[in-house]
């Protein structure tokens, strides 16, 4: 008998207006608990969410916004600096926005009496992706549908701008060999750029096109995933250039990808905002099928919880979290019956 895996949302948080995109902190911010940012028509929200997957005496989710920051324009896009900390004396919270304005704005708070943002200008059209650098923060990536990749100083100073051969959907920072940023356009090429040299040094290609979203595996970055046409699609770049695996998902087009925090197996995909039949799917590279598929429409944002296996989407006015366990690194994956 085949299992149904289609499920409501394990918990769900409930904003004060539209939201556009949501956030995770992916780093570690000195505290229990878990930052998480939205974004939505004029202003980003701040939040703590603890778990009690997490082994606290919380029941089920608790939620506590922190600050909500006026942004002026639509959120497109929210990245979070390494230098965000909660135990320092005063805290640090530091994220940049892309906006539909076509600029990045950079965020610090100490959650108090200072509330700063600076405006870095430069990009000629809307910005699909923005990312700081892993370890010291002291940088930010950013692809737009100008054909560029640039790389910013805080101070606004572009360090590095590479021309595309068609607009940037996706850019991501190596982990670890922080020289090497991936950057992945709409044309089905991703391209590794070694940022001392500037220059490429490997791609990959697929042969689905439009791709409008991709992703490094922080748990294995021989693996890339992206979505693009109705499929997602998996590279392993010790093999081949080509993909390694591709399945269709979206009937409707896949919108984007992202691969889960803790476990080099376990992604999730959404469909197309706006599509009557979008979905929000969770897969393992164990199974033929989806492992989990949302019963609610999407919108754009996608975000894996940084230690557990919890993923959050947003639909209007709310954020749906969904969960899944994954018992080891290759078992199958044990439902939550929430």
């Amino acid at each position: 008998m085949k299992q149904d895996v289609t499920r409501n949302a394990a918990y769900t948080v409930d904003c004060e207006d539209y939201v556009h995109v949501v956030e995770f902190n992916p780093f570690e911010s000195g505290e229990s608990g878990n930052l998480i940012a939205y974004g939505g028509s004029n202003y980003v929200v701040v939040g703590m969410c603890m778990f009690q997957e997490e082994g606290t005496d919380t029941e089920g989710i608790q939620y506590k916004t922190l600050r909500t920051f006026h942004h002026g324009v639509r959120v497109d896009g929210i990245a979070w600096s390494p230098e965000t900390k909660l135990d320092s004396l005063p805290p640090v919270i530091k994220f940049c926005t892309s906006a539909a304005d076509m600029k990045i704005r950079l965020f610090t708070s100490d959650l108090q009496d200072k509330n700063e943002y600076k405006v870095l200008e430069g990009h000629s059209d809307f910005i699909n992706d923005l990312v700081f650098h892993p370890r010291e923060g002291q940088e930010i990536a950013s692809v737009s549908d100008d054909h560029t990749c640039r790389i910013w100083s805080l101070e606004g100073k572009q360090t590095a701008h590479f021309l595309l051969h068609s607009p940037g959907m996706s850019v991501c920072w190596h982990p670890e060999e922080t020289f090497k940023l991936m950057v992945a356009e709409k044309n089905g090429t991703i391209r590794f750029y070694d940022l001392m040299a500037q220059q490429a040094i490997l791609s990959l290609q697929s042969e689905q096109t439009p791709l409008m979203s991709a992703h490094w595996c922080l748990k294995n970055t021989f693996k890339v995933g992206a979505v693009a046409g109705n499929d997602w699609i998996i590279w392993d770049i010790t093999r081949s250039s080509y993909p390694q695996e591709t399945r269709p998902v979206h009937m409707d087009r896949a919108h984007s990808f992202r691969w889960s925090a803790i476990s080099e197996n376990l992604f999730a995909t959404t469909g197309y905002p706006g599509k009557m039949s979008s979905q929000f799917q969770i897969h393992h590279l164990g199974h033929s099928q989806p492992i989990l598929i949302g019963s609610v429409p999407v919108g754009s944002g996608l975000s894996w919880h940084r230690t557990l296996p919890l993923c959050y989407i947003f639909w209007k006015k709310y954020l749906f979290l969904y969960q899944t366990y994954c018992k080891s690194r290759n078992a199958s994956v044990v439902f939550s019956d929430k």
